[in-house]
């Protein structure tokens, strides 16, 4: 009898053990990015559509840069008046004035010249009583004349080859990088007309059409990268002491095949109730944990939709 009984009881102390894991459900929740351009303009193009996978840097849409591209092509053109403004500074006068100065001294010496020959003969005639000292006096001026002349058109000449002044440059140097940064502004305006994907990902859904304006920061469409689709469940207190961050589960949905390897990227660090009740000793088992899990896999993370529900196991 007693041999009979054996079996009886193993099966029920076999059913006194652990049970095993059920799992928890949950659901599929993506993370958008939002993609709009920092200036505002009416949209041309739209390049793309929802559903459609993107890859990165593929083009998105496109504003209306008529009235910046015309405010760029006139900052270009101070930037290379700037430019040409600078050089010039840093120049001396133009090789035909240059010589039109030399010319002028070429003359002046000449003339010096001169003088000193007719001062040396007055001085001569003097000498021998032919003239009055008043005609010697006349020739001396005559020559310190010229010599000032001469004086005069080498500084000039001096003068000519020089560059600007120190502050001149520096004022032309200052202009040139004003120029440069309002053209650096106008194109960096042009450029973020014509927005790319900044991510390889899929095309949740389309706020604009081609046509209509786009606030500065208005989002016109929304992706959805692999990376940013996770699962969410809750999970009972008496169960969140046992899971840890990083750690694999399996997630299950509806048609999706094999089961979703993933691995637990959040815990919350408080619970929440269901329903909300007040707490007590004889309602614990009502506080659960949020828990999130991503997808090991970009491949793995597009089997799952935003909204779908899913089964969680360990």
């Amino acid at each position: 009898m007693k041999r009979a009984l054996l079996p009886v009881v193993l099966v029920l102390l076999a059913g006194c053990g652990p049970k095993p894991d059920a799992g928890w459900t949950g659901y599929a929740e993506g993370e958008p990015v939002y993609v709009s351009a920092p200036v505002a303009g009416r949209l041309t193009s739209l390049s793309v559509r929802s559903g459609q996978a993107v890859a990165a840097d593929q083009p998105l849409f496109e504003l209306d840069a008529t009235p910046d591209i015309a405010a760029d092509a006139e900052a270009q053109a101070r930037v290379r008046s700037a430019e040409a403004q600078t050089r010039d500074a840093d120049k001396g006068r133009r090789n035909p004035e240059v010589a039109v100065t030399q010319s002028q001294l070429d003359q002046a010496r000449a003339a010096e010249r001169l003088a000193g020959l007719e001062l040396a003969r007055q001085q001569q005639l003097l000498a021998q009583g032919f003239i009055a000292p008043a005609r010697v006096d006349e020739a001396a001026t005559a020559v310190a004349q010229a010599r000032a002349r001469v004086s005069e058109l080498e500084a000039a000449l001096a003068v000519a080859r020089l560059p600007a002044r120190d502050d001149a440059r520096a004022a032309a140097r200052a202009q040139t990088e004003a120029a440069q940064n309002s053209r650096a502004q106008t194109a960096w305006r042009v450029a973020q007309k014509r927005q790319l994907a900044p991510l390889a990902a899929r095309v949740q859904d389309v706020y604009l059409r081609p046509g209509e304006w786009a606030n500065a920061g208005q989002p016109v469409l929304a992706l959805l990268p692999p990376a940013h689709r996770k699962a969410r469940f809750y999970v009972p207190q008496s169960a969140v002491g046992s899971l840890q961050l990083d750690a694999p589960v399996q997630l299950r949905c509806d048609g999706c095949g094999a089961p979703i390897p993933a691995r637990i990227s959040f815990i919350a660090t408080g619970p929440e109730y269901t329903p909300p009740v007040i707490y007590s000793n004889q309602q614990r088992d009502k506080l659960v944990f949020l828990i999130e899990a991503r997808p090991e896999k970009p491949e793995d993370a597009e089997r799952l939709h935003p909204g779908q529900p899913l089964e969680i196991t360990r």
